[in-house]
């Protein structure tokens, strides 16, 4: 089948319009005075007004992952197991109420510098890599869900779309950075909402797509109560795991204030939780439409491509200019996620890992074309990912489970628990990877060495394992930290009357106090 030319000229204009605004948004909203480069390549100049930060926030959240795996969800699965919109939504507000106001008020940079400050470089080091994990294989993961709509609906080559759609997004990224990555997001949300608006009466009224009240018990699903288990911890994963994410944190900080941190969290929650709804339609009319008088001749959960729910969906049951709008909404979904999860690994890279562990020296032209190439280098290792790995969603869930399990209760412990230290971040670190990774991961054939109660080889892990590895992880970091802290105070407090017995009352004695008076400062054993 030839190439749809028409389809991909309203793809090449889509980009094109997305590029333009990223290039004038940075030559408009750039700061000369003021503030430091770094801050306005990070978080804008904290001058991002509120509604900005909303439109950010939304369409940050409704990515492309977002958007086709609520269809594919209420296709293959039902609705009541598609977690992700009301996860998502709770854990927006979570952390808008738990977290967004702190950080904000602390002036921070990134998520990682509250667990830079209380637990030191090797922590950080640690943490980065897995939420640089986190964000390649989540950005792979969404590039090759653009990439197959594309072959389906534009009918371009798997690699090209995928290339192609990487290379713009990666140019106007590394060119505004912060400052484009918002404005594009605006861009951005009105072609989802357009898309998939101007799709759904087109979907619904075409006359192979029945009533989807006729299957209703299909797209709701059913709740099998042997699977309560699991239900409740992947519900609570994708709640507590929405919140540590630095493309989460850019938005929380790029604001004015804390109280427009806090609103735009909670109206982003709101925001993303009704953008779901066409998705979840669409879901819904795969259910229940004729795919005999289709090309496909069977419905995708049939071929075992129900990733593919949407794209065919629109592919059809819409005439083929709506099609390719739709298809727009989709590539801009794709890009808003990509922006911000290439511009987050990034910045954390740059402010945490260069700037204070690499080049503590470094100056901000230095640090803007480091943050500049991590940006490209970033966005190169998703694009090889999505074009070489073939266990990409795989490789997702389990990075997002480990961000989930470990990166949640670093930040939490260096944010509200100020006697936890390095020697409890670290031993956390551990057993929170270790009872993760020891329960397997099915997507990647990945057998588990940890077999949590009620595990069978038929149905697999039935035990909560990623809440109870992030509870462990967390009480972990709390225990060992008060421990070490004991045995620190009893080591100096020893050290302290050994030299006063030697001294016998003398000046050593006044110096080791002088040593203990400033013990506090010391990073292992502040609190």
């Amino acid at each position: 089948m030839a190439v749809n030319v028409l389809g991909l000229v309203v793809l090449l204009i889509c980009y094109l319009i997305i590029i333009v605004v990223g290039i004038l948004a940075a030559r408009l909203k750039r700061k000369v005075n003021g503030t430091l480069r770094m801050e306005e390549a990070i978080v804008a100049g904290r001058d991002i007004n509120v509604v900005v930060g909303i439109f950010t926030m939304t369409a940050t959240t409704v990515g492309g992952g977002y958007i086709n795996g609520t269809a594919e969800s209420i296709a293959s699965s039902g609705l009541v197991w598609t977690l992700a919109p009301f996860g998502i939504f709770m854990g927006l507000i979570t952390g808008g109420i738990v977290f967004a106001g702190r950080m904000r008020k602390h002036q921070y940079l990134t998520m990682l510098d509250p667990i830079q400050e209380r637990f030191g470089d090797t922590v950080v080091v640690l943490v980065y890599t897995a939420t640089l994990c986190g964000d390649v294989f989540w950005t792979a993961s969404i590039l090759v869900a653009l990439g197959t709509s594309l072959s389906v609906i534009v009918n371009i080559p798997l690699s090209i779309a995928i290339v192609s759609s990487s290379l713009a997004t990666v140019f106007y990224t590394m060119f505004g950075q912060m400052i484009s990555v918002a404005y594009t997001d605006i861009v951005q949300l009105i072609f989802i909402i357009i898309g998939l608006g101007l799709s759904l009466p087109f979907v619904l009224t075409n006359e192979n797509v029945g009533s989807i009240s006729d299957t209703a018990e299909v797209w709701i699903g059913q709740f099998d109560v042997n699977m309560t288990s699991p239900w409740i911890d992947l519900f609570i994963a994708m709640i507590f795991g929405t919140i540590p994410w630095q493309a989460y944190f850019q938005r929380v900080l790029s604001v004015r204030s804390a109280r427009h941190a806090q609103m735009l969290s909670v109206a982003g929650a709101f925001s993303a939780v009704i953008l779901a709804i066409p998705s979840i339609l669409i879901g819904a009319v795969a259910t229940t439409a004729d795919w005999t008088n289709t090309t496909l001749g069977s419905s995708p959960m049939a071929l075992n491509q129900s990733s593919m729910t949407l794209p065919y969906v629109l592919h059809e049951f819409t005439p083929s200019w709506v099609a390719i709008i739709g298809l727009g909404a989709i590539s801009a979904a794709v890009m808003s996620s990509m922006d911000s999860s290439i511009l987050g690994s990034s910045s954390m890279f740059t402010n945490n890992i260069y700037k204070k562990i690499i080049r503590k020296k470094a100056s901000d032209t230095e640090a803007l074309w480091i943050q500049t190439i991590s940006i490209l280098c970033v966005g190169v290792m998703a694009t090889l990912v999505s074009l070489f790995v073939p266990i990409v969603y795989g490789l997702f869930i389990l990075a997002a489970d480990v961000v989930f399990v470990i990166v949640l209760p670093q930040l939490f412990c260096a944010v509200f628990i100020t006697r936890s230290n390095v020697y409890g971040a670290i031993t956390g670190f551990l057993v929170g990877t270790v009872l993760r990774m020891g329960a397997g991961e099915s997507l990647l054939d990945w057998q588990p060495f940890i077999k949590y109660p009620f595990y069978s080889v038929d149905a697999g892990q039935q035990f909560p394992f990623r809440t109870f590895a992030m509870i462990i992880s967390l009480v972990t970091i709390v225990m060992v930290s008060l421990f070490s802290d004991l045995v620190m105070r009893y080591l100096c407090k020893n050290s302290q009357h050994n030299s006063y017995l030697v001294s016998g009352g003398g000046e050593v004695n006044t110096q080791t106090q002088n040593i203990g008076s400033h013990s506090s400062h010391h990073p292992l054993i502040s609190f």
